[in-house]
Order: C-alpha cells, then sequence, then structure tokens
C-alpha cells in the first residue's frame, strides 16, 4: 500500500470523476469523512475525504488488499453490512389478524358519523 497526502479535494475529485467507482464510504455532510474506493485501469484507488484529518489518495496493491480495507472502513465509519429488516418480518400478516378478529379497535369509515 503507498499513500500521498492531499491538500486539494479539486484533486481528488478530478481523480474521482475518471474513476470507476466501487464503493462509497461515509458522508462528507454527517460524518465530516467519506472515502471512495474505486479504480483506474488496474490501480486499486482508496481517494479519502475529511474536514478534520488530512486528505490522501492511497493505492493498493491488489484486489484483495483493497476488499480488505473497504471492510475496515466500514467498520471505522459504523457501516457494517448487516440485514436489519429480518427483525421487522414475521410469518403471520395483519391482514390474517384482521380477518380472525384479534384486533382491539374497530376500523370506521369517513363517511360513518361518529356518536358521542
Amino acid at each position: 500500500m503507498q499513500q500521498i497526502e492531499v491538500l486539494s479535494w479539486k484533486t481528488l475529485n478530478a481523480i474521482k470523476q475518471a474513476a470507476k467507482i466501487e464503493e462509497i464510504v461515509g458522508d462528507l455532510d454527517t460524518n465530516e469523512q467519506m472515502a471512495v474506493f474505486c479504480t483506474i485501469e488496474e490501480d486499486y484507488l482508496e481517494l479519502y475525504f475529511s474536514e478534520l484529518e488530512n486528505n490522501y489518495i492511497r493505492r493498493y496493491e491488489d484486489e484483495e488488499e483493497f476488499l480488505k480495507f473497504i471492510d475496515i472502513r466500514k467498520n471505522e465509519f459504523g457501516e457494517e453490512d448487516f440485514d436489519s429488516m429480518e427483525d421487522y418480518y414475521e410469518e403471520e400478516t395483519f391482514e390474517d389478524q384482521e380477518e380472525e378478529g384479534e384486533f382491539d379497535y374497530e376500523v370506521h369509515d369517513e363517511d360513518e358519523e361518529d356518536e358521542f
């Protein structure tokens, strides 16, 4: 791995436009830092944008090292891969419960008048 410090975001943006972006980790608006993992021909690069630290370009030796650092950066930024939606799905559906009368409330149409 090789790394050089870059002073200008314009330089990083110019490289970003010329490259094929593989993954973007972080967000400058929320995290104040962002890592863009990209490739140019056979070079695997990380373009690191930061409002707090030094900006840099990092070149990885091979794809294996490149993918390893994508995971490391996700962990640093708190963007680990997980499927949170599985926790919310159940085998039963609300339609089945409504047909069976399992809800404790009644549904009224807007046209029906409320009686007090």
